[in-house]
């Protein structure tokens, strides 16, 4: 089956750190770029980064720049968020995505509207003041 599942969300409070995993199964992972998604109660989805397995390049949008990496491990087919310094603001539903064509990922990270060929459901990250 084809699919991404995501893990590691929960409670923290401010300032700590927490790790998403997204594993990928039923599919060539090094063929796809695999990006980062969050949506916040009565906020649009936004994208947060992006990782292109084959080339390790990665691309973080400017609200989380210096605080969030990105990285893959092939062999285990999953890609990781490691969320450093949290704030309230960085509550939301984190979702992972992949798709082939990594310039059509990018361009839906950095806001355009359009499609992504897989996403995983999800995992909530509730940070406290």
């Amino acid at each position: 089956e084809v699919q991404l599942v995501e893990s590691g969300g929960g409670s923290v409070q401010a300032g700590d750190s927490l790790r998403l995993s997204c594993e990928a199964s039923g599919f060539t992972f090094d063929d796809y770029a695999i990006a980062w998604f969050r949506q916040a109660p009565g906020k649009e989805r936004e994208g947060v980064s992006c990782i292109i397995s084959y080339d390790g390049s990665t691309f973080y949008t400017d609200s989380v720049k210096g605080r969030f990496t990105t990285s893959s491990d092939s062999a285990k087919k999953t890609v990781y968020l490691h969320m450093d310094n949290l704030t309230p603001e960085d509550t939301a539903r984190y979702y992972c995505a992949a798709d082939t064509v990594a310039s059509r990922l990018l361009a839906v990270v950095g806001g355009t509207k359009g499609y992504v060929e897989l996403w995983g459901q999800g995992t909530l990250v509730t940070v406290s003041a």
